[in-house]
């Protein structure tokens, strides 16, 4: 393994540091107090005073731990900034206060290690919070220096690589994964304050169900057979709520083998929930609400800055009333198509020519009237959709398991809630009849076969389960990534994606 010259001088230093008959890597600490502990307790006691008086005014003593990330030595007085996963703190240290061995080890600390420490809390003559220390211990020493001396990580691919050096280089992408964190907290605590349990199902399945997408496929050698990675886990949750549950929800990874853009990815979080006795208007209700609450939790408003697919920022009130619009009024006026006049493929692909309209997808010849309409409105309608909207009356062909509209027939009961241009949830009156079911899932297993890689699968089981007797309900499904991008204005999922997946690199070893 090859490194630079920085890295061999820590390795030299590494060696130093066992020669004194010292762990460089003990295997615990009693961290008693986090950084905003101590920022707290400034903040409860703020008559500290300065360097010079610490010793006539000791405060109380406080224990804590954390990466160095700055050091500066100033003869026998040294300053470092110490940061946790809650703060960053300036520490100090007066060689006077150590042992020779000590001394020793502290000259062969850098910015990088991981340390604990044990003082008293004082404020510099710059009026700095800073820790006096009285005790340290290394309980890690780095090989390898943070990047570009603590300038952070410009180049956004090695950022999606070594994510663990930005979250430490840049506050903003540390917040980021925080808020998504408790995004997810909010999410499962509003769930639970509305009487819904929390369900798994499986990831490997025999039938890729539950949504309108091309599947992976895997292959299990214990039973030497191919299944698939789970595109949904919406029949899996219907299941449940045939068997008795009448509230559910699971929040997991879904994956789809599809095309991989700033807003789409193989392998995503989604949040699907199913509640027994709604129609797609009580979800809609409670879409606004969750929404709501959640906004409440993590800013403490429901005015917060978004961004378009150009980049500009606009400050959204999710508190207003969302607006409601079907497909068909959005093509009749971005695309000048009546749908009520056009009600095959062919007819839509004929009035998509006629329009000067270029789709530039890679089955367009073979999709169904369903998918073409769902290409169609991505393409010249969704665009234009900043502000928070419900598009609700989704044609039949694009919805397979959504409930017919009792008043409209060729169309569902269904909505989706998009935010600058992106499909946030997708929900409906789910269908419950099996006769219909099944007739719907057959029209797809045909289109399927006959070349559109996204229409579902045949889902025999599943019909089981429904002939055996399903209750009304209305189900919903949110893509994580999506809304958090959307609330951290970002512009690729990817941003949002902890340790996205990326083609491997070229072997390279050295810092």
């Amino acid at each position: 393994m090859n490194y630079s010259q920085e890295s061999l001088d820590r390795l030299q230093k590494l060696e130093k540091i066992k020669s004194l008959g010292i762990n460089p890597y003990p295997g615990k600490y009693e961290k008693l107090h986090s950084l905003d502990d101590l920022h707290q307790a400034y903040e409860q006691k703020p008559e500290l005073r300065p360097t010079d008086e610490v010793k006539k005014n000791p405060s109380s003593s406080y224990k804590t731990a954390g990466r160095l990330v700055a050091m500066r030595s100033h003869g026998k007085l040294s300053f470092a900034k110490l940061k946790d996963d809650t703060a960053e703190l300036q520490i100090c240290f007066i060689e006077e206060l150590f042992n020779d061995a000590e001394v020793e080890l502290l000259k062969l600390l850098d910015v990088a290690d991981f340390i604990g420490v044990t003082g008293e809390l004082f404020l510099t003559n710059h009026g700095e919070l800073t820790l006096m220390v009285k005790e340290f211990v290394l309980l890690a020493k780095t090989i390898r220096p943070l990047p570009e001396k603590w300038h952070g990580i410009k180049d956004q691919e090695t950022k999606y690589r070594k994510r663990y050096l930005d979250l430490v280089s840049d506050a903003d992408t540390f917040r980021r994964f925080q808020l998504r964190a408790n995004f997810m907290r909010a999410m499962r605590d509003f769930y639970h304050q509305n009487g819904f349990i929390e369900l798994q199902t499986p990831i490997l399945v025999n039938k890729a169900s539950g949504a309108l997408a091309t599947p992976f496929v895997t292959h299990h050698e214990s039973l030497d057979l191919d299944v698939y990675l789970r595109i949904a886990t919406e029949t899996y949750l219907k299941k449940a709520v045939a068997g008795g549950f009448e509230r559910v929800y699971e929040l997991g990874p879904v994956f789809r083998n599809e095309g991989i853009d700033p807003s789409h990815l193989q392998e995503f979080y989604m949040c699907e929930h199913y509640a027994a006795y709604w129609d797609y208007e009580d979800n809609m209700r409670f879409t606004e609400a969750m929404i709501r609450y959640i906004l409440d939790q993590l800013f403490g408003t429901q005015v917060v800055t978004i961004r378009d697919r150009d980049g500009n920022p606009h400050q959204v009130d999710f508190g207003k009333e969302w607006p409601r619009v079907t497909m068909a009024e959005l093509i009749k006026k971005d695309a000048n198509i009546d749908l009520s006049e056009v009600k095959t493929a062919e007819q839509l692909r004929a009035a998509i020519q006629a329009q000067g309209i270029k789709l530039d997808v890679p089955n367009y010849e073979q999709l169904g009237y369903g998918n073409l309409l769902d290409v169609l409105y991505k393409k010249v309608s969704r665009p234009k959709l900043v502000e928070p909207v419900f598009l609700v009356k989704h044609p039949v062909d694009l919805s397979p398991l959504a409930r017919r509209s009792d008043p409209e027939p060729d169309l569902t009961d269904r909505f989706q809630l998009v935010v600058s241009s992106w499909e946030v949830v997708n929900a409906y009156s789910e269908l419950v009849d099996p006769v219909d079911q099944k007739a719907r899932l057959e029209d797809q297993a045909r289109l399927k076969s006959q070349g559109d890689t996204e229409a579902m699968m045949m889902d025999e089981p599943f019909i089981e389960a429904m002939e055996h007797g399903m209750p009304p309900m209305s189900g919903w499904g949110m893509g994580i990534e999506r809304i958090v991008a959307l609330l951290t204005e970002q512009d690729n999922l990817r941003d949002v994606v902890l340790f996205p997946l990326l083609r491997p690199e070229a072997s390279s070893d050295i810092d």
